[in-house]
């Protein structure tokens, strides 16, 4: 077996109310709810596995009946959980609230308890951390986790990628010196509060980035597709046009086939390409996960949305 991706951060449970008509403020607004496992390490370590990559996931669970069921469902789809953590009290949780059309009107973390991911924690992890192809955290867990891990990576040359996740963790990174990070994957939104505000443009900000000695930034521009950007060039791909039943998610599934690009040994166009057809099938699901297709599916469908 080749060695296993390892993704750091949130476990939750995904509780969605997906409003019925356009959202009011300040009074009751009609909504069917689901239920799902999320979190978004999670989320990237459960897709991975149902794409056959071998995954390792290293977050907190309640000891609740949550909990339970989220390690089951994680444990179900081929996620190992060696390193995991079971805390006393309730599991995290996400509540989010989405517009008729499936777009974030707001959301909710709650009990995530990330803070319990520590440098401690993982130097007591690190023969099963010396294992890993690629290592990815969500900006859930703590800074200094997070300059532990980017150190790890440098001593031992497995790459780290950073998903900003949103806003408030981004900010967290602003000051951070990330020499020798692999990857970070913000978008429209969080790419400003990672940089400092004499970077007032999407250009100046990419280069503040590479200055730091980021290797690659990947850029997310929603509907419009994203860019990879590196010393060497930039690159560019659209998103496919569709009707979107549901946002969530479609970040971590877009970073899901991007990473299984690179497990596959693709060139990073490939990967885009991948990412971008993992991303638009979740769009058109419930849940954060395309539990519909395996990795021999997913590259037929390449095609599908970029035709030769």
């Amino acid at each position: 077996m080749s060695n296993p991706v390892i993704c750091i951060g949130a476990a939750l449970v995904d509780e969605l109310f997906h409003a019925t008509d356009n959202m009011l403020f300040a009074t009751t607004n009609d909504a069917t709810v689901t239920k799902t496992a999320g979190g978004v390490s999670r989320n990237i370590s459960h897709q991975l596995a149902l794409l056959g990559v071998p995954v390792q996931l290293i977050s907190v669970f309640g000891d609740d009946s949550d909990g339970d069921w989220l390690k089951q469902v994680c444990i179900n789809a081929g996620v190992k959980l060696d390193a995991s953590i079971t805390k006393k009290g309730l599991s995290g949780k996400y509540t989010g609230i989405l517009n008729v059309d499936g777009s974030l009107f707001s959301a909710f973390l709650t009990n995530a308890a990330n803070h319990l991911i520590t440098p401690e924690h993982l130097t007591g992890h690190i023969e099963l951390l010396r294992t890993a192809s690629f290592l990815l955290a969500d900006a859930n867990i703590s800074v200094d986790t997070a300059e532990w891990l980017l150190a790890f990576s440098k001593e031992t040359g497995i790459p780290f990628v950073l998903e900003p996740v949103s806003v408030p963790p981004a900010k967290k990174f602003t000051n951070v010196n990330l020499d020798g990070l692999y990857m970070i994957t913000p978008n429209e939104d969080e790419l400003p509060v990672l940089c400092s505000e004499q970077a007032s443009m999407t250009q100046m900000q990419i280069q503040q980035l590479l200055e730091k000695g980021v290797q690659n930034i990947w850029l997310h521009n929603g509907k419009m597709g994203s860019a990879l950007y590196n010393k060497e060039r930039a690159i560019t791909l659209h998103a496919p046009t569709l009707e979107v039943v549901d946002c969530t998610g479609a970040g971590d599934g877009s970073l899901s086939g991007f990473i299984l690009g690179k497990h596959l040994g693709k060139e990073d166009m490939e990967c885009l390409k991948l990412a971008h057809t993992l991303s638009a099938e979740i769009l058109q699901v419930n849940g954060a996960i395309a539990t519909h297709l395996d990795q021999e599916k997913l590259l037929g469908l390449i095609t599908k949305y970029y035709p030769s």
